[in-house]
């Protein structure tokens, strides 16, 4: 996979605006918004998706997994981000800062950090191309 394809893809992200909320765990605290959705055109079989989450002051999205395929770069937009991937350290993601998600990952937390301030983050899915849903919550 060529690194010039996938960062311009995730500029491309930025760039195009594809306004509508798609899901959301908790419809009074998160919404999630599709950013942007397109085949990448050198790697046969893969797309990228990118989706705004918007956390409300103190919310949290439940325990979750992702799309089987999907690879998850996530970028801090505003405010501070509280994540928890796999058996990894929990930790505070603030504005600028990013992490990864490796395909079947389990997210067990994430929520906004502060109980006064919204977060926005973009979470960028680099995946087969029919692999859905994007996100199942974990019973």
């Amino acid at each position: 996979m060529n690194i010039r394809t996938i960062i311009a893809a995730t500029c491309a992200a930025f760039a195009f605006s594809m306004a509508g909320p798609i899901h959301a765990h908790d419809r009074e605290a998160q919404t999630v918004t599709k950013n942007f959705e397109a085949a990448i055109p050198n790697i046969l079989g893969k797309s990228l998706i990118a989706v705004e989450v918007d956390y409300a002051p103190g919310a949290a999205s439940v325990p979750h997994s992702h799309a089987k395929s999907a690879f998850i770069y996530a970028y801090v937009i505003s405010g501070a981000i509280e994540s928890k991937v796999n058996d990894g350290k929990t930790r505070i993601y603030r504005a600028g800062e990013s992490w990864s998600e490796p395909p079947g990952a389990i997210h067990s937390i994430s929520r906004n950090a502060s109980k006064t301030e919204p977060a926005k983050l973009l979470a960028v899915f680099v995946l087969d191309t029919n692999d859905n849903p994007l996100t199942t919550p974990i019973k």
